[in-house]
C-alpha cells in the first residue's frame, strides 16, 4: 500500500503528464492492463483497457487545447482521486466543467481511471 506521499506524488505526476503532454511519463505510471472509463457519448467517451488505449485517450483530450486546472488530490486508504477544473474553447463551443479522476492503485501504479463530471451534456457538445 502506498503513503499518502506516494498517492500525492503519483497524482501529481499524472497532471503534470497531462498538461506537458509527457505521454512517457503518464505511461510509466500505469500498469499494463489499466483502463479508463469516462461518461458521456462522444469521442472520448467508454471504457479503454490496456496502458496505450489509457495514454491515447489522454493524448485525445489534450489534442482538443483543454485546460486541466489542478484543484487539488483526494486519498483514500487504497486510492487517489484528481479533483480538476477543466476549461476550453473550440468551433464556438465551450468546455467548462469540474471532474474526479478516480485512480484505482495496484502494485504501485494506476490500474483503472474512472472519471465523474459536472457536465456530461456539456462534454458530449465539446468533444462531439
Amino acid at each position: 500500500m502506498l503513503t499518502t506521499d506516494e498517492k500525492l506524488a503519483l497524482a501529481t505526476a499524472f497532471h503534470t503528464g497531462l498538461v506537458t503532454a509527457d505521454w512517457e511519463l503518464i505511461r510509466s505510471l500505469l500498469t499494463d492492463d489499466a483502463s479508463w472509463t469516462l461518461p458521456g457519448d462522444n469521442r472520448i467517451s467508454g471504457r479503454v483497457v490496456g496502458a496505450d488505449a489509457v495514454v491515447e485517450r489522454a493524448r485525445l483530450i489534450a489534442g482538443y487545447g483543454v485546460n486541466f486546472d489542478f484543484q487539488r488530490v483526494l486519498v483514500s486508504r487504497d486510492n487517489l482521486a484528481l479533483s480538476l477544473h477543466n476549461t476550453a474553447e473550440r468551433n464556438g463551443v465551450r468546455l467548462d466543467e469540474y471532474l474526479a479522476t478516480v485512480c484505482f492503485l495496484r502494485d504501485g501504479k494506476i490500474a483503472a481511471i474512472e472519471t465523474y463530471l459536472s457536465d456530461v451534456d456539456g462534454m458530449n457538445a465539446f468533444f462531439c
